[in-house]
């Protein structure tokens, strides 16, 4: 399935987002570090990468992260949001049942699922206690991308501000999880949010290009780093 851009714009328009005030204030509340899915307790396998030396300082930090916003989020987390905000909000619930299996089944070690099916779980607790869920689908193990999707269906974000809100969740965690690892200081952090900020609308744009069948990535170094992670003597994070 090909989901077109609505309305072609220049690469400098590409983040131009219209959505009601308490849309935006919803996104905030849905991708602040505040929102209780505990997703500051997961490195991705960064904390491994450091242990290993891979990651060692603000500019690796920066390519870390990087590489795996262009070549993970952007192919596999952003095009499956993308698929089950289309899900939620046309009520299919199978496409969500399909969309979630599969989301876990990308996950390549059992941290990296773990991370997913957590921080989903929490995610979902927290929107039935609000009483903010559209019917959800009957799934015993639910993604975070699914829970993610939920809430923006229930709270009516633009799909385009749904991807904003999802890969700053992402990249604010990670960075957090840099700042203590590496170790960085609160500026160097800044900078490294500042450039890779300014990535998230060609993932974007290629997650909207993706088609069912593309859906998919594999990234060898942060997959050892996760297995690694298992047996990490002193360890400050869950993967």
């Amino acid at each position: 399935m090909h989901i077109p851009v609505t309305t072609p714009m220049p690469a400098a328009m590409a983040m131009t987002i219209t959505t009601t005030d308490t849309g935006l204030l919803r996104l905030l509340q849905l991708s602040s570090a505040a929102l209780p899915v505990g997703g500051y307790a997961f490195s991705q396998g960064l904390e491994q990468a450091v242990e290993r030396g891979w990651v060692d300082s603000a500019g690796s930090a920066r390519e870390w992260l990087s590489v795996q916003l262009a070549e993970s989020l952007a192919r596999v987390d952003l095009p499956l949001l993308l698929r089950q905000w289309h899900a939620v909000t046309t009520g299919d619930l199978q496409a969500q049942q399909h969309w979630n299996a599969y989301a876990l089944a990308c996950r390549e070690t059992a941290e990296l699922r773990l991370t997913d099916t957590a921080m989903g779980e929490a995610l979902r607790k927290l929107l039935r206690q609000l009483e903010a869920l559209n019917p959800e689908p009957a799934v015993e193990t639910i993604s975070f991308v699914t829970a993610f999707a939920l809430a923006a269906g229930y709270w009516d974000l633009e799909r385009r501000a749904c991807c904003c809100g999802f890969a700053w969740s992402w990249l604010e965690n990670q960075v957090a999880a840099a700042t203590k690892l590496v170790p960085l200081g609160q500026t160097s952090a800044q900078r490294i949010l500042g450039a890779l900020i300014a990535e998230v609308p060609q993932a974007i744009d290629l997650a909207l290009s993706i088609e069912d069948g593309e859906i998919g990535a594999s990234l060898p170094g942060v997959a050892m780093a996760s297995a690694g992670h298992e047996v990490q003597y002193s360890r400050l994070f869950r993967s």
